[in-house]
């Protein structure tokens, strides 16, 4: 992909959740992209970085953290949104800043025990299977107040917020009752450091946006179709 495509279409990208921003009375600066920047290379990401975007999502460690690497010389914020391992939660808790996808107190625990001292604590965001689909990741929503309870009270974790990834539709009402769910089952958390909804893609992020969320993961339309 070209630099200029690149540009337009994170302009496009950003345009488009203005408009839903405004269309769903949010605060102006309340949704943030998080560029799902899988298997796209380190001078794609320096390019997106240096039009504007400063979050980056990963899913594959390895990968990532040759990234992470290789763009050390700017200030991006790495998000890790794949699947977690025990065996990968130590590189996870030493070179990311947040983690979106955290289902078991046994991760949870891992990640606080293994975050270095000298770092900030590891923002963490509970992976809900809010569609309640047998091959889905994610805590069920029964299970959620005591796995949110328990790692609120790790002492190297800061507890921020929710993801989900619901079952796909194309149209928008079906879209927003899973958004809805997960917002209200944070609400019901009633745990006042949650302030994050890691929810919508590019197919729809305008639901997504519309139930609450504050951060949108988007891959294919800032990067163009994987090759």
């Amino acid at each position: 992909m070209s630099e200029r495509q690149l540009s337009d279409n994170i302009s496009n990208l950003l345009a488009r959740v203005s408009r839903a921003v405004d269309k769903y009375q949010r605060p102006p600066g309340d949704v943030t992209v998080l560029a799902v920047s899988k298997t796209r290379s380190a001078d794609t990401v320096r390019e997106a970085a240096q039009l504007g975007l400063a979050a980056f999502g990963e899913n594959y460690l390895q990968e990532a953290l040759e990234k992470i690497e290789a763009l050390a010389d700017l200030d991006l914020q790495w998000h890790f949104i794949g699947p977690i391992q025990s065996n990968k939660t130590r590189a996870i808790a030493e070179h990311f800043h947040w983690v979106h996808s955290v289902d078991r107190l046994k991760i949870a625990r891992r990640l606080s025990e293994q975050r270095p001292a000298h770092l900030p604590p590891l923002h963490i965001c509970l992976q809900v299977n809010v569609s309640g689909e047998a091959s889905k990741a994610g805590v069920r929503l029964a299970e959620l107040p005591a796995l949110a309870a328990a790692v609120a009270d790790l002492p190297n974790l800061a507890l921020r917020g929710l993801m989900a990834i619901p079952a796909p539709c194309d149209d928008l009402a079906r879209q927003r009752a899973p958004f809805a769910a997960l917002r209200e089952a944070m609400t019901a958390l009633a745990l006042p450091q949650l302030d994050t909804l890691s929810m919508g893609m590019s197919g729809d992020l305008e639901a997504a946006i519309a139930e609450g969320a504050t951060l949108v993961r988007v891959g294919t339309d800032i990067f163009g179709p994987r090759g």
